[in-house]
């Protein structure tokens, strides 16, 4: 059963939905050759605290840091560390923020310094791969139609769809039903109405779709064959006719 939300919820989803976007656009300035994951996380704390709200991964399952911080190769879910960027790499940054009962999630992938053009495209096609998907999100549409539109454009520029990592329902919990993947049928899946609350995450690899998990930390996710993957998220509304995005 997936949750409709009612106005004044989906208002509180918004606030939430604000809170991380502004926070992903303030870490983007931060972005550079030489600044640790550790010190992006402590930034992107103080970005949602300072708006009222908590940051919604923090001891989450056990998640110590208030952002997931991955490079290169790293899927998602990737600790913050005294580990500094270097100058031709990328880092997807995942930020979730809790705020009058209500979450908002969101991600972006970032080029540090120069990069290859071959990372650049995957950036790009990364996200286009999440407005592909919202293209299909509407009130009747069914969830398949969605997942459909990812994995086909993904596809189409010969890249990975994972598996094993998918978007979800969000609201008064950070993970909600139903599952979001980024792979699957047209036509198939449950069908969406207004008021269902998403977190539609493309996660595409440059290589194999195969992940693994590392098994010291039991979180970071990472391209089996080590080739780099991005991460593209939005929090979204869906609508009579199309899909709100609160994390713009």
């Amino acid at each position: 059963m997936i949750a409709v939300k009612t106005e004044e919820e989906q208002e509180k989803m918004r606030a939430a939905g604000k809170i991380v976007g502004e926070t992903l656009r303030e870490i983007e300035k931060f972005i550079k050759p030489g600044i640790s994951t550790m010190e992006l996380n402590s930034i992107i704390e103080s970005c949602i605290r300072d708006r009222g709200a908590i940051p919604s991964f923090k001891n989450y399952h056990g998640f110590p840091a208030a952002a997931c911080i991955s490079i290169d190769e790293v899927v998602v879910h990737g600790i913050p560390s005294l580990r500094v960027l270097k100058e031709g790499e990328i880092v997807s940054v995942d930020v979730g923020a809790l705020i009058d009962g209500f979450h908002g999630d969101a991600a972006r992938t970032f080029p540090v310094g120069k990069v290859s053009e071959q990372k650049l495209k995957l950036i790009e096609v990364t996200r286009e791969c999440f407005f592909k998907g919202i293209e299909r999100v509407k009130e009747g549409a069914r969830l398949g139609d969605v997942s459909s539109a990812i994995q086909k454009h993904a596809e189409s520029h010969g890249y990975g769809v994972v598996r094993e990592m998918v978007g979800h329902g969000i609201g008064r919990k950070l993970h909600e039903p139903p599952d979001v993947p980024n792979y699957g049928v047209e036509g198939s899946g449950p069908v969406l109405k207004a008021g269902n609350c998403l977190a539609i995450e493309p996660m595409i690899n440059m290589g194999t779709p195969r992940v693994s998990i590392d098994p010291n930390d039991g979180w970071t996710c990472r391209t089996r064959d080590l080739m780099p993957s991005a991460h593209y998220e939005n929090t979204v509304i869906v609508g009579a006719d199309g899909a709100e995005i609160l994390t713009l």
